[in-house]
């Protein structure tokens, strides 16, 4: 997941802007008591989102995938006054840690938490979103970028986390592989796609932004 050495990373994240105190705690007991903890944004990604977020300045944010919550908090601090941000992800056992650091943020009362499958709650939201950050089941990218992008507002920005999956995308891959197979194919639609515009970021395991046309 990592790309540069450890030095530069620590470099890079100490040149950066320091990381919130509610969410360096949240990140501390994310990485005593969750299992997987590697896929917690982090300080550098999370500074990432936030910038981005801070200069698209969305009024409406969807995150497709929530963990433990930090991204979204990352997202949030770009959110115009009246702003909102609804977050899904299947997992039940999290949803009140998540709750707990949200309520205990600014944002309170502006992050709806929705418990389930995305491709069923997404049409169910009725919003256009300025910000769409998708970040669940690889398997499932291609899917959420074509349900996501008609409801996206001109100029909305679409972003793909772990598009580089370790490096997997450049060896040899086995046809039972079926996240690297579908993320190999989702990275040459959002290339190709006319109806948006996209760079990849070699950041972490790989982000890529996507601009609506």
């Amino acid at each position: 997941m990592h790309f540069i050495s450890e030095e530069l990373e620590n470099y890079v994240a100490q040149h950066s802007e320091n990381e919130p105190e509610l969410l360096a705690r949240l990140n501390k007991e994310t990485h005593q008591k969750i299992l997987q903890p590697r896929m917690l944004s982090g300080h550098f990604q999370g500074r990432v989102l936030s910038m981005l977020s801070k200069l698209i300045r969305p009024k409406n944010i969807l995150e497709i995938g929530t963990y433990t919550g930090y991204a979204a908090l990352c997202l949030a601090e770009g959110l115009t006054e009246e702003g909102e941000l609804d977050t899904i992800d299947n997992n039940e056992e999290l949803f009140d840690f998540q709750k707990k650091y949200f309520d205990q943020s600014q944002w309170a009362g502006k992050l709806h938490q929705h418990l389930g499958n995305a491709l069923e709650i997404i049409p169910t939201l009725n919003k256009k979103f300025d910000l769409v950050f998708i970040d669940a089941d690889k398997e499932n990218y291609i899917n959420y970028f074509q349900m996501i992008v008609p409801l996206m507002n001109k100029g909305g920005v679409i972003l793909s986390d772990n598009v580089l999956w370790s490096g997997k995308i450049l060896g040899e891959v086995k046809s039972n592989d079926k996240s690297t197979n579908v993320l190999l194919t989702y990275n040459r639609l959002l290339k190709e796609d006319p109806r948006v515009e996209t760079v990849l970021l070699p950041i972490r395991d790989g982000l890529t932004v996507s601009r609506v046309l």
